[in-house]
């Protein structure tokens, strides 16, 4: 997939590694700004209610720290991306575990089961006010999952950073996944199609 012709500068406005890395795949130069705001203050009960919610409340952060001015008057646009994911399982929405035991549990419940991840994208066009968000979900499969590797990983760390406490696409969890049903940069937090189409349409 090629970035787009059209000059345009992007800021990222999350500090997500996966987030930062699919951008750049897909052939775009971009800088950071992460939002900070507090995602619990923001309560939705539909899923995808909730990550675009949190993706609007990210993207007026930011706006509210920019001179809005300055960017009208430039010559080329300025797109802001933000965004935000969580998972879903049995229904209830799973954001980033609480602590080290609420991640245990989490992925024990995925041993042998599924989940789906549901991912927001919200680009915002700094220089003529346009704003589209979409969301993307794609449902997961695992086969059973040794205690030993969720202990890896727990010790690890990385799980207790992640919504819903699930990287799919780390080594020691790969072998587990069973299907995915959906595009696996979706999964790591940047659906790559929905990001292209929504830029495409800002500009």
């Amino acid at each position: 997939m090629e970035a787009s012709a059209t000059p345009v500068k992007i800021i990222m406005g999350s500090s997500s590694m996966p987030r930062r890395k699919i951008l750049a795949e897909m052939g775009y130069e971009f800088s950071v700004m992460a939002a900070d705001i507090d995602e619990k203050s923001i309560r939705k009960e539909k899923p995808e209610d909730l990550v675009m919610g949190i993706a609007e409340a990210k993207a007026e952060a930011i706006l509210n720290r920019l001179p809005i001015g300055d960017y009208i008057k430039e010559a080329e646009p300025t797109i802001l991306i933000t965004g935000d994911q969580v998972v879903v399982y049995e229904g209830v929405i799973r954001e980033k575990p609480s602590s080290r035991e609420e991640a245990r549990r989490f992925i024990k419940d995925y041993s042998g089961g599924q989940c789906a991840t549901v991912s927001s994208v919200l680009v915002t066009n700094l220089k003529t006010g346009f704003r589209k968000g979409e969301w993307d979900r794609v449902e997961i499969q695992f086969h059973e999952i040794p205690d030993e590797v969720i202990e890896k990983l727990i010790e690890e760390g990385i799980v207790l950073n992640v919504a819903g406490g699930l990287i799919i696409e780390h080594s020691l969890i790969l072998p587990y996944v069973k299907q995915v049903a959906g595009a696996m940069d979706s999964v790591m937090g940047l659906p790559k199609a929905v990001t292209e189409k929504l830029i495409k349409e800002a500009l």
